[in-house]
């Protein structure tokens, strides 16, 4: 379903809007979508969550996790309208607080869906990818765990946000492999870290500054594993309608093969 929205941001009206839109596909190869997002322009709060497990309703978790990070935010929102006007004000520790928050709310949604798999013997070993971004006044804020990825755009220069847990980017950081081995390398989609997997996860949160004119881009792997270089977000996320950008990234992935599930979320801030 495509989600095209342009509400102003309540944590941000003063200085920004986000308008976003949205859309997710099983892809050519599977049956069954174990992807999830959430899009909210209010908020100005966006995930992207990729479901592991298959038979282990990888499904579930993804939703799971997306839930309730929102549930968190919403919850939050006294305090991180505080904590906006902090970092407004100079304040060194609010942005370290604004990640902290959201690294609780990851770890809490880690919590819960590892407790629905011990109750559930169907629903053992499921877990999720997770993307989170969340924008502020001047500021954005991402939490991130598997291989799921935040890319930004600004002044048409692709910058990739998050960091891929995976076996072949852990390889790479440690010089056990080399670029070029690692573009034939077997095991690209073996993840490091998973929400759910245990009841607690490391979490890596980050923090930018924000322009009028940025670009984001949430995505699974089934979207980002097709891209040949940056130069493709960049086009992607240069379409001047949002709704075109995103239709255009389902249809790269499924033209390429479509082996997993793909999504996309991509966000405008003005």
């Amino acid at each position: 379903m495509l989600a095209t929205l342009c509400l102003p941001c309540l944590l941000c009206s003063l200085m920004f809007r986000t308008t976003s839109a949205a859309l997710s596909d099983p892809g050519r190869k599977r049956s069954h979508n174990e992807d999830a997002f959430f899009a909210d322009d209010s908020l100005g709060f966006y995930v992207v969550a990729d479901g592991v497990g298959g038979h282990a309703k990888g499904e579930v978790a993804s939703q799971e996790a997306a839930e309730q990070l929102q549930l968190w935010v919403l919850r939050s929102q006294q305090e991180l309208q505080a904590l906006f006007t902090d970092v407004e004000a100079g304040d060194p520790e609010a942005r370290w607080e604004i990640r902290r928050l959201l690294e609780s709310g990851v770890q809490s949604a880690c919590y819960m869906i590892f407790g629905m798999a011990e109750l559930d013997p169907e629903k053992r070993g499921m877990s999720t990818t997770i993307s989170a971004l969340l924008i502020g006044p001047r500021s954005c804020y991402a939490a991130h765990v598997g291989d799921s990825r935040v890319y930004r755009l600004r002044n048409g220069e692709v910058l990739q946000v998050t960091e891929d847990h995976t076996l072949i980017n852990y390889k790479l950081k440690h010089g056990l492999i080399t670029p070029e081995e690692a573009e034939t390398a077997k095991g690209k989609n073996v993840i490091t870290r998973a929400v759910g997997h245990k009841d607690h996860v490391q979490i890596d949160t980050v923090d930018l500054d924000v322009q009028s004119g940025d670009r984001f881009l949430l995505c699974s792997d089934g979207l980002h594993g097709y891209f040949h270089d940056d130069s493709e977000v960049a086009d992607l996320l240069s379409e001047g309608d949002l709704g075109t950008g995103v239709y255009a990234a389902i249809s790269l992935a499924n033209n390429r093969g479509g082996k997993d599930n793909i999504t996309a979320v991509a966000v405008e801030v003005s």
